[in-house]
């Protein structure tokens, strides 16, 4: 048999395959619903959800300091220059 007909044959096959993964795919989506009978129940209530444009309440304490601040980046800065002489030396 020449390649072109083997793959004249081929080519309903794997269409039918197509179709019917495509078609079960589509079913998955329902299986999902379903649980064990063992299962804990998921609430479907729409109030169980995290509150989106709630807000944190405003902090007690103040923010870092602008020369604590420069002290901690620089001591990370020094920190990661550490590291990279340490990573050059490795290799």
């Amino acid at each position: 048999m020449s390649a072109l007909r083997v793959l004249q044959k081929s080519l309903p096959i794997s269409g039918a395959l197509l179709i019917a993964a495509v078609a079960l795919g589509g079913c998955s989506s329902q299986l999902a619903d379903y649980t064990p009978t063992d299962a804990q129940a998921h609430p479907r209530d729409p109030s169980a959800y995290l509150p989106v444009h709630d807000l944190p309440p405003d902090r007690d304490q103040a923010t870092i300091p602008p020369d604590q601040r420069a002290k901690i980046e620089a001591e990370l800065a020094a920190a990661r220059d550490r590291q990279s002489v340490a990573a050059k030396d490795a290799k």
